[in-house]
C-alpha cells in the first residue's frame, strides 16, 4: 500500500522545482520503464501492478490500479510507473551532428525531436536555458526511451554557438533552400521556438540559413510544427551522408 510521503513524493515530480529538488523523475508505462530499465540510469523505485520486471526486490512494489491512477500523470496508467534519478550532464560532443533548441516550450515537440535525435543517430541535443525540461514528465512519455540514448545538455546557448569552429545551421522562413544546398557531415542545427522561430540573439550567431519550401499554391500556412521541421532537416542532412557514401 502507498504511504502518504510516497504519494506526495511522485506527485511533486511532475514539477521542476520537486525535480530538481530530490534529483529525480518519472517513467511510466511498461515500454518506458522497460527502456530506462536496460540504460544507465539508476533505479530509485517501481511501483507496478504487476510483478513483469526483473529488479531487485526491495526496489519494486506492487499496488492496485486504483493506486497507479493516484500517483499517475497519465488519464490511462499503464501497468507501472517508476522513478529514476537525474544523472549529471554529460560533456557534449563536437563530432558529426549536433542540434541545437532555442526556447522550445511544448513537451510534446521536446520528446518527438528527442526520438528523431534517436531515430536520426544524433548523439548530442543541446538546449537553451530557456527550453522546457527534458525530464518534465510529458516529456520522457513522449520519447518513448529514446531519452536513454540521446545526450541533452542545457546551457548558454548564445556563449555555446560562439565557442563552436564548426558550421551553425539555422531553420528559417526564408533562407538557402534545403534540397539545393551542400550540406556537411559536421555541424550544428539551430531550431526555434514554435511561435517566434530562432530569437534575433541566437539569429547572429547562424553563419548558413536553411529554408523549407513550400509546395502548395496558396501558401497560406504560416510555419511548420518545429518537430516536423526537425524530421525534415535531419533527414536531408542524413539523407546526404548517404549519397556521399
Amino acid at each position: 500500500m502507498l504511504s502518504k510521503n510516497q504519494i506526495k513524493l511522485i506527485k511533486s515530480l511532475e514539477q521542476k522545482k520537486g525535480r530538481v529538488q530530490n534529483a529525480l523523475f518519472i517513467v511510466e508505462g511498461i515500454k518506458g520503464v522497460s527502456e530506462f530499465l536496460k540504460s544507465n540510469y539508476k533505479l530509485r523505485h517501481v511501483y507496478t501492478t504487476q510483478l513483469i520486471f526483473n529488479v531487485p526486490i526491495d526496489l519494486v512494489s506492487e499496488i492496485s490500479e486504483a493506486e497507479l491512477k493516484k500517483i499517475s500523470a497519465l488519464k490511462n496508467p499503464n501497468t507501472a510507473l517508476a522513478i529514476f534519478e537525474i544523472p549529471e550532464e554529460k560533456t557534449s560532443e563536437e563530432e558529426g551532428l549536433i542540434v541545437a533548441l532555442d526556447a522550445i516550450r511544448d513537451p510534446g515537440n521536446l520528446g518527438t525531436i528527442i526520438r528523431l535525435c534517436d531515430w536520426y543517430g544524433i548523439k548530442t541535443l543541446v538546449c537553451g536555458n530557456n527550453t522546457v525540461d527534458c525530464y518534465n514528465t510529458k516529456v520522457v512519455q513522449a520519447t518513448m526511451g529514446s531519452l536513454t540514448r540521446v545526450n541533452v545538455q542545457y546551457l548558454d546557448l548564445e556563449a555555446y554557438l560562439d565557442s563552436k569552429k564548426t558550421e551553425v545551421f539555422g531553420t528559417f522562413l526564408a533562407g538557402e533552400n534545403i534540397y539545393h544546398t551542400d550540406l556537411p557531415t559536421n555541424g550544428v542545427i539551430v531550431l526555434g521556438n514554435e511561435a517566434n522561430g530562432i530569437s534575433e540573439a541566437i539569429a547572429t550567431k547562424v553563419n548558413r540559413k536553411l529554408t523549407i519550401p513550400q509546395f502548395g499554391e496558396i501558401k497560406a500556412t504560416e510555419s511548420l510544427n518545429v518537430a516536423n521541421a526537425t524530421a525534415i532537416v535531419l533527414s536531408e542532412f542524413k539523407r546526404r551522408t548517404i549519397i556521399e557514401k
